[in-house]
């Protein structure tokens, strides 16, 4: 390969994982990690003649799969060792094809695992059964949301299938609380296995500083810069003359504005390439393909390309407003200065104030070194719902006092969420055969459509069309573009590229187009909870008070800043939070605390804010006649008596599986991810000034 010798990463890793330890392997991106994991496994799969399927190597994304293939099949080549993939993109031919004869490796997702686990053309059993290790790559990724709960339940049972704990071997780039994720990683083995973090250079405990030695570390000022432009057209102008000749990257947080993005730069005579979850596959390979071979050109982005898919060595990376945490930034970040002599490097482009002042709240924490922690979404009761149908058609039919052996101890599949397993006994998704359970009538009607593949996934996905020129799959719209009031021809945005529909089929959700000059629309609707943590938005505060990131900013930004302070300084106090009255008879309570901060607030002190309100991440509304006596008594016992926020029976339907579950609990779960009780805690203990302003 032409190495001079292993990296530090690479080196350190060997020893415990040919003891086989579970482990979290931390670097910066492109420092080796996947090497690092796999050659003390080929090691072993030589020296203790491992057969069949041995290791499973997991990813968050089919494209980082697909890229990671070649690579790995060439190592695993070397000793007459095979490798394949198995997502949902791949042909039913090259899944027979692995069946009939297993390799000893295979890239997958959890999803995926899933379908082989439930299958009936599947014999699992027998294709897990020489099964020793688990690479999870992007581990962070998974652990943040409920595919890292679906993760760590098909691990455990594929541990129950095949009688022994496995390896579990975690890859990451960017995390505040490494001991905590590998415990997380380990699963049910937590506490009995040996596991250890193995990141040379990174010594930072949860959400502290980094060491100045992390190669994620904070770069010279002069290699970050901020600017303000005020809006998405001038920040194409900017792209567009800046950098000529070079290889750019840009991130947008919203498809919509990637395609607005690329639209623009396009018309600037840019050669511009996209790639967003709702572009057709082929499409996105095409882009991405054509862009890693290309010099001066710009590929536009959502967090797609976040992820370790390599695109080819980049030069530049454009932030458009502000990403969402600085881990995420971290990654961003760490696709620059991979060649030698170059340096990391990202130019940020605030379209508008607010995300001027988030992009300077995430950059005064970057520059501190901290980064946000990773933690799993509480209470996934919907996820053993889930878990316990899956586990009835993978078994066909399961003993009423055994079920929870197949999570290992791992909370929460455990006996106490017998209450949700009556419920799928009392509504019909399980029937009972004296101690045996098995699949019922409502879940072969909610769930059975195409052999039960909607239970594969934990995760909702609004409806789409999907949009065809010609034959030629385009990529997926949201269905309000098809049926909002408009005057004349109705034509969209996709690909960066303006089409005039000329057919709908509404019962097969397609939409048929011809191509036009412009005028094309693009949406889709986001399904997450939005806002920003209680740490952004604190940081947030400190810029407004007159903190200043550690980076280059432009005078533009530097204008555009103090304009920003002067505005909201007087709702800003380093000492406590703010309750304005406004002339107009309007009252604030400035918290600077995040969204969900706010929520928890918002119902714990009802009586004294708005029940009409959407909370926000900055301030809440209080009542019109509050006034300073009736404050200070409404918060005296609040820091006594927290509660969950209230929840929208609405909001249900982003909860996939939740008809699965009591209404009562599915809302509970829902309450509780919503709710920061720490965060509401710290603000009640802080002092509040009441002040009036005009």
């Amino acid at each position: 390969m032409g190495w001079a010798r292993l990296r530090e990463l690479q080196e350190a890793a060997i020893a415990p994982l040919l003891e086989g330890e579970d482990a979290l392997l931390l670097a910066g991106t492109a420092s080796g990690k996947t090497e690092a994991a796999v050659f003390p496994l080929l090691s072993k799969m030589a020296s203790q003649q491992w057969a069949g399927l041995s290791v499973l190597y997991v990813c968050p994304l089919k494209a980082l799969l697909n890229n990671l293939e070649p690579r790995l099949a060439s190592y695993f080549s070397w000793l007459g060792r095979r490798a394949a993939v198995w997502h949902g993109d791949v042909p039913v031919s090259a899944r027979r094809s692995i069946l009939r004869d297993r390799p000893d490796l295979l890239l997958t997702t959890p999803e995926s695992i899933e379908s082989m686990l439930v299958s009936v053309n599947v014999d699992h059993s027998l294709l897990f059964a020489d099964l020793q290790a688990v690479v999870v790559d992007e581990v962070h990724a998974f652990a943040g949301d409920d595919r890292g709960w679906h993760l760590l339940a098909v691990l455990e049972r594929i541990s129950h299938l095949v009688g022994r704990p496995l390896q579990r071997i975690g890859l990451s780039a960017t995390v505040g609380n490494p001991e905590e994720l590998l415990a997380w990683l380990q699963g049910a083995e937590a506490n009995r296995r040996p596991g250890r973090v193995i990141a040379p250079h990174l010594d930072f405990p949860t959400s502290a500083p980094l060491q100045s030695t992390d190669p994620l570390s904070a770069p010279p000022p002069g290699e970050i810069e901020l600017d303000y432009v005020g809006s998405l057209q001038n920040a194409a102008t900017v792209i567009a003359s800046l950098h000529q000749g070079e290889k750019r990257l840009v991130f947008c947080e919203s498809r919509q504005e990637v395609e607005e993005l690329g639209q623009l730069l396009r018309l600037k005579g840019i050669t511009t390439f996209l790639s967003h979850a709702s572009l057709a596959l082929d499409e996105r390979r095409r882009s991405e393909q054509a862009f890693a071979e290309a010099r001066n050109c710009v590929i536009v982005s959502t967090s797609t390309l976040e992820l370790g898919i390599d695109v080819g060595d980049l030069d530049r990376v454009i932030q458009i407003g502000a990403p969402r945490s600085v881990a995420s930034f971290l990654q961003r970040l760490g696709r620059t200065g991979r060649r030698p002599g170059a340096t990391r490097n990202c130019l940020f482009l605030a379209p508008d104030r607010p995300s001027l002042l988030r992009a300077a709240g995430l950059l005064l924490l970057w520059g501190r070194g901290w980064i946000e922690p990773v933690v799993a979404p509480p209470e996934p009761r919907h996820i053993v719902a889930q878990q316990i149908l899956a586990l009835c058609l993978q078994e066909r039919q399961i003993g009423d006092h055994v079920w929870h052996e197949w999570w290992n101890g791992l909370d929460p599949f455990t006996r106490s969420a017998d209450v949700i397993l009556r419920y799928l006994v009392e509504q019909g998704y399980l029937q009972r055969d004296g101690d045996m359970l098995f699949i019922g009538p409502e879940a072969e009607l909610r769930f059975g459509h195409r052999h039960f593949m909607s239970m594969t996934a934990v995760f909702t996905a609004p409806p789409e069309f999907t949009v065809l020129a010609g034959r030629t799959e385009l990529g997926r719209i949201d269905p309000s573009l098809l049926t909002e009031q408009i005057q004349g021809p109705r034509r969209l945005l996709l690909g960066g590229r303006s089409w005039q529909v000329t057919y709908v089929d509404w019962k097969r959700r397609r939409c048929f187009v011809e191509p036009v000059d412009g005028g094309g629309k693009a949406r889709w609707t986001g399904m997450g909870l939005a806002g920003h943590s209680f740490e952004l938005s604190r940081a947030m505060r400190e810029v407004v008070l007159g903190a200043e990131p550690p980076v280059s900013l432009t005078r533009r930004a530097v204008d555009q800043l103090a304009e920003l302070r002067q505005q909201h300084l007087p709702a800003a106090h380093p000492g406590g939070t703010m309750v304005t009255r406004l002339t107009s008879g309007d009252v604030y309570w400035w918290t600077w605390a995040g969204f969900r901060t706010n929520a928890t607030l918002t119902s714990t002190l009802a009586g004294l804010t708005d029940p009409m309100q959407e909370p926000t991440d900055l301030y809440l509304r209080l009542r019109r006649d509050l006034n300073p006596a009736e404050w200070k008594v409404g918060i005296a016992d609040a820091a006594d008596r927290l509660c969950l926020p209230d929840v929208d029976e609405k909001a249900l339907s982003g909860l996939k599986f939740n008809t699965a579950l009591p209404q009562r609990l599915a809302l509970a779960t829902l309450a509780t991810r919503l709710a920061d009780l720490p965060g509401a805690l710290a603000v009640l203990k802080e002092p509040s000034r009441f002040v009036i302003t005009h």
